[in-house]
């Protein structure tokens, strides 16, 4: 038999937030983490899209201490607050750092023990998109055209940009003995750890874990979405991320870290915890399309009949935690998807990213804690600036072979709502999705509904 999984810890690191309170209080008050970023607009008309929820080395209460050999490279970060030990800050790069704070915060929270901690029953499962970009790129600069000897780059440039280095570092600083590993599924990294992390458990195989992703601050990744001509532009920087909205024309690149405690139900409850969550059920699979980049429907609604199947009754969600990027292709199918299986009653729609934009790997983490947030607070948060909704049907709802609704987005106002709501919410689904045709869904729900 399966056994249930709690939720008893959240931390992270959230553009302009100093920490998970402040988060909160931000979400629900409809404000955005989104500004002009000005890395970016540094380098003119080479970037389209200027825009970013990021947070600066200097804000994560860091202090990058340059090379006295090589051009511009971090040879350390230094926490200016003294919470990581100096050996641990030597093998990690901005997101494995955050990482190791958001584990800080979220094991605070769970009350776990360090025996319970230092435990081969305790995991660690992490993930990102990328990273290590800016200790590579520096690191190639110096070796490649600035024709520095490799001793230069140190000893840790190897564990500073490896794929696992978040789970790594992580496990490092709190000493686990159990399973450490990453996921790695572009945008459906952060949720698709914590799904694992959450089956691990269920299983049997782990008692705790440390589970989520993050995404360093990193003008490499704003480059390539630049690149692909996919990034929000031409908005005031509170305004650029819009799902749903007529006039979304691309995601704000954004940078974070969503981070989570995940324990066996049956200790946790044993042991006196703070439940904040169960996880009811984690799901995941493939469009199949064989298309890297566009959306799914009917992968959409085989992710929703695995994730709930017979159980639609039981496990309908009233609140389902969207993708929801603001791109015009993504944001149509996902919604005609939820409204397919669920109907139009009985639930509301969030979408965080129109608050803080898309964390890429640490995408599905950050907004799976800002679903614990709903349950505790029992406030839905809102699809900001979602102003003006299609009134006409999208292109593909005229082709022949479409088996979704004919009705256009404003047909379905009711259920985005542009201000937080306050209801009493008892389930949410969490959905994200990954270039490659990956989708992912969990069902989480408040300790006794």
């Amino acid at each position: 038999m399966p056994r249930k999984v709690a939720v008893v810890g959240i931390g992270g690191v959230f553009p302009t937030c100093k920490d998970t309170n402040e988060f909160g209080e931000k979400l629900f008050a409809g404000k955005s983490l989104i500004r002009q970023w000005d890395e970016a607009v540094a380098h003119g008309k080479k970037m389209r899209s200027t825009v970013s929820g990021y947070t600066s080395v200097a804000e994560s209460g860091l202090e990058a201490i340059p090379s006295s050999i090589l051009v511009n490279y971090p040879e350390i970060f230094k926490d200016t607050l003294e919470r990581i030990p100096i050996g641990n800050l030597s093998t990690a790069d901005l997101g494995s750092i955050w990482a190791m704070l958001g584990t800080q915060h979220a094991i605070k929270m769970s009350g776990w023990t360090e025996k319970e901690v230092r435990s081969e029953h305790t995991g660690v499962v992490i993930g990102s998109g990328a990273g290590g970009n800016e200790v590579s790129r520096k690191s190639w600069h110096n070796f490649f055209e600035l024709d520095k000897k490799t001793r230069f780059l140190g000893p840790h440039n190897v564990d500073r940009v490896m794929v696992y280095r978040d789970a790594a570092n992580v496990s490092c600083l709190i000493q686990s003995k159990g399973v450490c590993e990453c996921i790695g599924s572009a945008c459906a990294t952060g949720l698709g750890n914590i799904g694992y992390a959450y089956r691990l458990i269920s299983f049997g195989l782990q008692d705790r874990i440390i589970a989520g992703g993050t995404e360093g601050t990193s003008m490499e990744s704003f480059i390539g979405f630049d690149a692909m001509q996919v990034l929000s532009r031409g908005h005031e920087p509170e305004k650029s991320s819009r799902p749903f909205d007529v006039n979304r024309n691309g995601f704000v690149c954004s940078f974070g870290a969503g981070i989570v405690a995940l324990e066996a139900y049956d200790i946790a409850k044993a042991r006196g915890a703070n439940i904040l969550a169960v996880i009811d059920n984690y799901f995941n699979n493939s469009d199949g399309s064989g298309d890297m980049f566009a959306p799914s429907f009917e992968g959409q609604q085989r992710l929703w009949n695995g994730l709930i199947g017979k159980d639609k009754e039981r496990l309908f969600p009233d609140v389902v935690k969207v993708h929801g990027t603001s791109t015009p292709l993504g944001d149509a199918i996902e919604l005609y998807s939820v409204v397919n299986y669920l109907g139009t009653k009985g639930y509301h729609i969030s979408a965080p990213k129109s608050q803080f934009g898309h964390m890429l790997g640490a995408a599905g983490a950050v907004e799976f804690v800002a679903a614990v947030l709903m349950l505790k607070e029992q406030k839905c948060t809102p699809c900001l600036n979602s102003e003006n909704l299609n009134e006409q049907p999208e292109a593909f709802q005229l082709e022949e072979d479409w088996q979704g609704t004919k009705e256009p987005i404003a047909a379905f106002r009711e259920l985005l709502p542009q201000q937080a709501v306050e209801k009493e919410i008892n389930r949410i689904v969490c959905l994200n999705y990954g270039f490659g045709s990956t989708n992912s869904a969990i069902a989480l729900s408040t300790p006794n509904p």
